[in-house]
């Protein structure tokens, strides 16, 4: 589908503390005052804004004096995995006489604390589930562990429905009552405020003095809360680039879990100079490799591992997942596109919300597909696989105007027994259906799609930050940049657009494309690459207009200035 650049329209704030092409990028991410660009762990908000959080430690505090046996239940996805990890770990070193976690295998147990991983479960005897980046909507699996006598605190950040389960305590900012003013955190935020607020309990009861244990610094987990959030692609408010940017600190000086160092090993990033793009398209990826295809379980236990030949014999292993995962990604991307293909050759008459689905297709990789067509046809998309008992299992992204759980909400309400069970947030939701029931919500959600978006809501935009001056094109502007997020979803990367002369282009590996380039009315000569693009430009052209972001090329020791293209259109 053909995209539109549009260019943000703001005054730079000359309150903000930075270079005036700073300020002009802040401003067009509604940052008004000094303190938002500060990151210091000072500025988070006290965990006591949670709801529950007081019963939530009392339960903690409980099971650690009387030594019961912990179990955290972890999503399997990157969120989760980390969120596990950072429970395991933080609750070890707090003085728990003993935690282990279990993680729903997808195919086998469904999403969440479900009967079936409860049943799991109870072989290990535990005394209290902890479940992280999930729960919220499990009301059948706190009955299960309920009725085995086992405890259930469930923190989570995903939209509840209607009524809440019946845990012994819950977390959840997004919950009712919840003053948190972020809504946007992640799983891996959640559990890592608990556990600051359980440490705190700890110190004030003499805890660690009584145990003969030297107080820790949760500070120290803090690389695998920001793994975690950005992986997650949830909004990076204040609250979260705080997180991430204390993350990024550490994991750039060594100072994180030996699996993070083998994940930037196996996928070749600088680890020194990581950044949030690199852990969301790059080891976010391998690490939800394990859970689309096989079992989270490696990815938890390569955040948990101290030893960093076995977190890299780990990682190897998540890389040839992943590569697997990308080949049948590629197959499933084929196979929709001509789906839509045989819908109407003309993406303007499509359906506005677009929903596909194939017997032969996997559920571990249906949310990259959505994902996929999400961005190339502007509208929301749901992508269903065969689940267990006759059922499809669909994985849904949507576009800014969509809150897309609330519009399955809406559906489940308009037509009682159609949808199983669905959850999320705004941009991302899955669901279950009957198999006999795919066509009727095919029409349902379309219907339910074209409420709450227009015609014009589905045309692709490209919001850039506008024209860089010929003397911004340089490592300096580039560094500044890059060191002026962290960047990320809500908060994006900033993106500039131009017209350049073309002086000569080249083709790799059949589909990227790489281009030398004369900025107009100068001797300037930049050169860019446009990944996936080749198709885009027609040879012989002279000029381009090109949406790009600023990018710092390394190669043997040598650092040049190069323009990532998101986009290229003939001037």
């Amino acid at each position: 589908m053909l995209k539109s650049i549009v260019r943000r329209i703001c005054e730079p704030c000359n309150d903000l503390p930075v270079p005036p092409l700073l300020q002009r990028i802040y401003t067009a991410r509604e940052v008004r005052f000094p303190h938002e660009l500060q990151r210091e762990l000072r500025l988070l908000t006290s965990p006591a804004a949670f709801l529950n959080m007081e019963p939530a430690v009392t339960l903690l505090h409980t099971a650690l004096r009387e030594r019961w046996r912990i179990l955290i239940i972890a999503d399997f996805d990157a969120d989760g995995a980390t969120s596990c990890a950072l429970a395991v770990r933080a609750l070890r070193v707090l003085g728990a006489a003993w935690v282990g976690y279990r993680v729903p295998n997808r195919f086998e147990h469904g999403y969440g604390l479900t009967p079936e991983i409860v049943a799991v479960a109870a072989e290990e005897q535990p005394d209290l589930l902890v479940t992280v980046d999930n729960g919220i909507s499990s009301h059948e699996g706190v009955k299960a562990a309920q009725a085995r006598g086992v405890k259930v605190l469930i923190t989570d950040h995903h939209s509840p429905g209607q009524t809440l389960p019946a845990a012994d305590v819950i977390v959840n900012p997004n919950q009712p009552g919840d003053d948190f003013p972020s809504k946007n955190i992640a799983g891996v935020g959640v559990i890592f405020y608990v556990l600051m607020a359980l440490r705190t309990r700890l110190r004030e009861v003499g805890w660690f003095a009584e145990q003969g244990l030297a107080e820790p610094n949760l500070a120290q987990f803090l690389d695998l809360v920001a793994f975690g959030t950005v992986a997650d692609v949830v909004r990076l408010d204040h609250q979260n680039r705080i997180l991430v940017e204390q993350g990024l600190r550490r994991i750039r000086q060594g100072q994180c879990a030996p699996g993070i160092t083998a994940l930037c090993e196996v996928t070749g990033r600088p680890q020194s100079r990581l950044s949030t793009s690199d852990i969301g398209f790059f080891l976010g990826p391998r690490l939800n490799a394990a859970g689309r295809l096989e079992d989270m379980g490696q990815g938890i236990e390569c955040l948990l591992s101290d030893d960093l030949d076995g977190a890299r014999n780990i990682a190897r292993r998540l890389h040839e997942i992943n590569q697997q995962r990308v080949e049948l990604t590629g197959d499933m991307e084929a196979q929709a596109s001509a789906q839509i293909d045989r819908l109407t050759p003309d993406a303007r008459e499509l359906p506005f919300g677009l929903c596909l689905f194939d017997p032969t297709w996997h559920q571990g990789v249906v949310g990259i597909i959505a994902s996929r067509l999400k961005e190339r046809f502007n509208r929301p998309v749901i992508v269903f696989a065969p689940d267990r008992d006759g059922k499809i299992k669909g994985s849904g992204r949507s576009v800014a105007g969509m809150h897309l759980r609330d519009a399955l909400a809406a559906v489940a309400t308009r037509h009682p027994g159609l949808i199983g069970h669905f959850g999320g947030h705004a941009m991302a939701a899955g669901l279950s259906l009957a198999m006999e029931h795919f066509a009727s919500f095919n029409q349902a959600f379309d219907a339910e799609t074209r409420r709450w978006l227009s015609d014009d809501d589905l045309h692709g935009r490209l919001l850039s930050d506008g024209e860089l001056a010929p003397a911004d094109f340089s490592l300096e502007i580039a560094e500044l940049l890059r060191e002026g997020g962290p960047w990320g979803q809500g908060f994006p990367e900033p993106l500039f657009d131009g017209v350049f002369e073309v002086i000569s282009h080249r083709v790799m590996k059949e589909k990227h494309l790489k281009l030398s380039l004369r900025l107009p009315g100068s001797g300037t000569m930049l050169e860019a690459v446009a990944f996936n693009q080749a198709g885009a430009f027609v040879p012989g052209t002279g000029r381009v207009r090109i949406a790009y972001r600023l990018d710092v090329n390394e190669w043997r020791g040598e650092r040049r200035l190069q323009l990532l293209a998101a986009h290229l259109e003939a001037a």
